[in-house]
C-alpha cells in the first residue's frame, strides 16, 4: 500500500479538528444560561457589589395628568431597555377602554426606540404625554446609574439601609413591603401592610412570614406565590420590586458622590442602621454619607382621595416637602388648599414625619404623614 505523506495527515488532522469544532457550535443551545439571565430583572447592587453600568429597574417620577396620574418603569440589561411598563395609569370609565389600547403600544414604542422619542397614541393625549415625562425621567436615573457605576470602579458603593416599597393595592387590602439591606444584601424583608379581617388574618399570618424567608434566601423578587395567598403574595412582589428599586437608586446617588474610601454608609449609615442615621437632626457623624436628591413617597389613599408627597432633601436636610397628590373637590378643595402648605411648612420645620395633624383635615393629615415618612425612608430618614 502506498504510504501516507507526512504533510497529508497533517493537513487531513487539522481538517478534521476544524471540523470538529464547527459541529460543536452548531450544538449551542437556543437560549444559553447567559442569554437566560439577562432576561431576568437584575438584580443589581443590592444582591451583590454594583450593578452593571445600564442593568436594572427604573421608576420614573409619577406625572399628574387630568385623567390620573402616571408612572412607568423600566428594565434594563445590558445597557438596553427590555420591559417598559406603566406601573400606574388613569383607571375607571373611558380611561379603562383608552389605556387598555395605548399603554401597551407606548410600552412597544419605547422598546423599539431605546428611547423617549416615541409618538403619542391617538386619543390617549393625556395618558401619552403623562407616560413619555414620566419615561424621561426613568431614562435619567437609567443614565445616572451607568454613570455611577463606570465611574467607581472598585470603591463602588455599598448599599445599607432600610427601604420602603410602594403600597400596592390588592382585591383584600393593601401589601407593601420593607427591606433592610446590609452591604448589598437583604437581611430581611417584612410586610408594613398586610391584609387584615375574617380569612385574610389566618392567610397573612401564613403567608407572609414564608414570602419574606424566600426573598432572604432568594435575594430577588422572583420568589414562588404562596398556596392559597395569590393576591397578596403579587401585592407582596410587586412592593418588594419597587423597594429594591430605591435601594438600586440609593446606590447610584452615593456611588455619585465623594464619601471616602471605604463603604458610602458603615455604622454611621444614612439608612438608619447606624449611630448617626437621623438626618433631619443632622447627627449623622464625620463618616456617614448625607443623602441629597427628591424622593418621593408612596401613594396613601385617605376617605377622600389618595395623598403622595415628595421632599427635597440636600445634606441630609429637608430642604422643600410637597404634596404631589391630594384630595381634590367639593370641600377638599378649601380644607386642603389651607392644610397642605401648613404640613409643608411642619416637615421643613422638623425635618421628620413626626408632625403634628391640622385641625380639620385629619385624613389628609394621616395620609400626609404616611407619605412622608415612605419619601424618607427612602433617604434614609
Amino acid at each position: 500500500m502506498k504510504k501516507s505523506h507526512p504533510m497529508r495527515r497533517i493537513v487531513l488532522a487539522s481538517a478534521a479538528t476544524v471540523s470538529g469544532i464547527v459541529l460543536l457550535l452548531s450544538l449551542k443551545p437556543d437560549s444559553d444560561p447567559a442569554g437566560a439571565a439577562a432576561a431576568v430583572p437584575p438584580q443589581s447592587s443590592v444582591q451583590g457589589g454594583a450593578q452593571a453600568a445600564g442593568a436594572g429597574s427604573f421608576t420614573g417620577d409619577v406625572q399628574q395628568t387630568q385623567y390620573g396620574p402616571v408612572q412607568v418603569r423600566l428594565t434594563v440589561a445590558g445597557g438596553k431597555i427590555t420591559v417598559a411598563e406603566a406601573v400606574q395609569h388613569p383607571k375607571g370609565g373611558q380611561s379603562d377602554q383608552i389605556n387598555g389600547n395605548a399603554v401597551p403600544k407606548l410600552n412597544q414604542a419605547v422598546v423599539t426606540a431605546q428611547s423617549a422619542q416615541i409618538d403619542a397614541v391617538s386619543g390617549a393625549t393625556f395618558t401619552s404625554t403623562g407616560y413619555k415625562k414620566s419615561l424621561q425621567s426613568a431614562i435619567d436615573k437609567m443614565k445616572a446609574s451607568a454613570g455611577s457605576a463606570q465611574g467607581s470602579g472598585a470603591g463602588a458603593a455599598q448599599v445599607s439601609g432600610t427601604f420602603t416599597g410602594d403600597a400596592e393595592e390588592t382585591q383584600y387590602g393593601v401589601v407593601q413591603v420593607r427591606i433592610t439591606v446590609q452591604n448589598n444584601k437583604i437581611t430581611k424583608s417584612e410586610a408594613v401592610q398586610a391584609p387584615k379581617g375574617g380569612r385574610s388574618d389566618q392567610i397573612t399570618a401564613d403567608a407572609v412570614p414564608k414570602l419574606g424567608q424566600a426573598v432572604v434566601a432568594a435575594q430577588s423578587p422572583n420568589v414562588d406565590m404562596v398556596s392559597g395567598a395569590t393576591y397578596t403574595s403579587t401585592g407582596y412582589k410587586k412592593s418588594l420590586q419597587s423597594a429594591i428599586d430605591k435601594a438600586n437608586a440609593s446606590a447610584s446617588t452615593q456611588g455619585s458622590g465623594s464619601q471616602g474610601s471605604g463603604s458610602s454608609q458603615g455604622s454611621g449609615s444614612s439608612q438608619g442602621s447606624g449611630s448617626g442615621s437621623s438626618q433631619g437632626s443632622g447627627s449623622q457623624g464625620a463618616g456617614s454619607a448625607q443623602a441629597s436628591g427628591t424622593f418621593t413617597g408612596s401613594v396613601v389613599q385617605t376617605q377622600y382621595g389618595p395623598v403622595q408627597v415628595r421632599v427635597t432633601v440636600a445634606g441630609g436636610k429637608i430642604t422643600k416637602a410637597e404634596a404631589v397628590q391630594q384630595p381634590k373637590g367639593g370641600m377638599s378643595d378649601q380644607i386642603n388648599g389651607d392644610a397642605v402648605p401648613k404640613l409643608n411648612q411642619a416637615a421643613v420645620a422638623s425635618g421628620d414625619g413626626d408632625i403634628d395633624a391640622v385641625s380639620g383635615a385629619t385624613y389628609t393629615s394621616g395620609g400626609y404623614k404616611k407619605s412622608l415618612q415612605s419619601a424618607l425612608d427612602q433617604a434614609g430618614g
